[in-house]
C-alpha cells in the first residue's frame, strides 16, 4: 500500500512539473488572470488530464478518479486566478522578493492539493 501512495505522490509531483514548466505556453500563462480568456481553462485542463493518467496508474477507482479530476480542474483554475489577481503588478524583477513569495504560496497551495487527492484515494481503498 506504501509502494502504491508513493508513486501517487512522485507520479503528482511529475505530472507538476510537466503541466506548469513544459506544456504551458504564453497564451496558458496570459489567460490565467481573465475569465473570458481560454488558458487558464486550458491549462486546469492539461493539469487534470494528467492526473488522470496518475491515478488510472495507481489503480484509482473510477468515480473516485472523475471526482478527483473535476475538483482539481477547478481548484487548480481558482488557485491560479487569484494568483494573478493577488500578484498583479509584481515582477521578478521589481520585488523579487515579493515575486519569489507569492510563486512559493502558489506551489504550496497546488502541493495541498496533491496531498488531498492522495488522502482521498488511500481512504476510498482502504474503506474509510
Amino acid at each position: 500500500m506504501l509502494g502504491l501512495f508513493f508513486i501517487l505522490f512522485v507520479g503528482l509531483e511529475i505530472k507538476h512539473c510537466i503541466a506548469d514548466y513544459f506544456l504551458q505556453p504564453a497564451w496558458m500563462l496570459v489567460g490565467k488572470g481573465d475569465l473570458r480568456h481560454p488558458g487558464g481553462y486550458a491549462h486546469a485542463a492539461v493539469h487534470a488530464g494528467l492526473s488522470a493518467i496518475v491515478l488510472l496508474i495507481a489503480g484509482t477507482a473510477l468515480p473516485v478518479l472523475l471526482a478527483l479530476v473535476a475538483a482539481e480542474a477547478v481548484v487548480h483554475y481558482i488557485l491560479d486566478y487569484a494568483k494573478i489577481q493577488y500578484s498583479k503588478g509584481v515582477h521578478i524583477d521589481g520585488n523579487p522578493r515579493r515575486f519569489w513569495g507569492l510563486h512559493g504560496i502558489d506551489q504550496l497551495t497546488h502541493q495541498l492539493t496533491y496531498a488531498a487527492m492522495i488522502y482521498i484515494v488511500a481512504m476510498s481503498m482502504l474503506g474509510g
